[in-house]
């Protein structure tokens, strides 16, 4: 099986791992991608890079990634008002290390749609060669439902770029959950855009008096959006979901549950979220230990998340090949 990693992220060019935290998470950081924990703490940002390259060149089953940044939160009138140094890489490094690397990444540009030059950046974006945008409404705190950005989603129509939303919980950087929820989609949606649900609308912790319940593999104790998700994929034809970061506790216990779904598979794309950690071992996927153990010695982080994967969705799956629907404007040009 050979496919399309449709969602993986770049690095700001400012991260850095000098906290007490980052100290000691750094090496297991460093592990997962295989990297010595020294370089990657005295040049994170180049590390970073090569090594997601090599690991991307090195794969048995990811051709290429989606490669996006994070853009910065705006406020009411487009002015930059928070910049996280982690997660916030920019459009223009996004499109640097893709000319750098053209046959293991294709860009994504990430733009706030409440900044003033918004629509002129997407022109702007779409020309340098990138073929889809992303969106972490969550951390800008904007509401994808305000019909001020209608023109914006027409704009992404018109070009026939892909926009992948985040539905679901967020560790990684600060965010607001009142806009990450499955209701973010429906404007986007009326508008004609085609749009990708990233998580698949899991992850959020909503058992508080009965914690186990978050890590059940009962579908009664799945998130709503999850279920939501699964129906709006049957009645949009232009919604799809993704499987990125599917790996982590709060959300692999749905894994079994969505490979039984085969009514949306040719709706849902692979996807990793690379850099986010996962264990294989550890998890709530509800795998044999056998299994795990095998999957665990797979050195490429790509082929591991791939292993678990396929595990629940055969290599004959459509997932696999679902991006070809999606990057309809790659693949155009790639036949010219």
């Amino acid at each position: 099986m050979r496919t399309i990693d449709i969602h993986t992220h770049l690095l700001s060019r400012e991260v850095r791992f000098d906290r007490l935290f980052d100290r000691i998470a750094v090496r297991f950081f460093a592990r997962n991608l295989g990297v010595n924990p020294g370089d990657l703490k005295d040049q994170p940002w180049e590390t970073y890079v090569q090594a997601m390259a090599a690991a991307v060149n090195n794969s048995i089953h990811v051709e290429k990634t989606c490669l996006f940044g994070v853009d910065s939160r705006v406020d009411s009138r487009g002015r930059e008002i928070h910049r996280d140094t982690t997660v916030c890489a920019t459009n223009s490094d996004v499109i640097e290390v893709a000319r750098r690397y053209p046959d293991r990444f294709i860009p994504f540009f990430s733009i706030n749609p409440l900044r003033a030059d918004a629509l002129d950046l997407i022109d702007e974006y779409t020309e340098k060669g990138c073929a889809g945008a992303k969106f972490l409404q969550n951390y800008w705190q904007v509401d994808l439902n305000d019909e001020a950005l209608l023109p914006y989603y027409e704009k992404l129509r018109k070009l026939r770029l892909p926009l992948v939303i985040h539905i679901g919980s967020e560790f990684a950087i600060e965010s607001k959950k009142q806009f990450e929820g499955s209701r973010m989609l429906h404007l986007p949606l009326q508008a004609g855009v085609t749009v990708i649900a990233a998580h698949m609308g899991l992850g959020q912790i909503g058992h508080w008096l009965a914690p186990w319940r978050n890590l059940s593999q009962n579908p009664a104790w799945f998130d709503k959006d999850y279920f939501h998700i699964l129906e709006m994929l049957e009645t949009h034809d232009n919604l799809y979901g993704d499987l990125s970061a599917m790996l982590i506790p709060l959300r692999a216990r749905a894994l079994k549950h969505l490979a039984a779904q085969k009514q949306v598979h040719h709706k849902i794309l692979f996807g990793t979220d690379y850099p986010v950690p996962f264990t294989i071992r550890l998890n709530t996927h509800g795998l044999e230990h056998s299994e795990t153990r095998r999957i665990a010695k797979i050195e490429n982080p790509f082929d591991r998340y791939a292993a678990v994967m396929l595990s629940f969705f055969p290599k004959d799956n459509p997932l696999y090949t679902n991006h070809q629907r999606i990057l309809v404007n790659r693949y155009s040009h790639e036949q010219d």
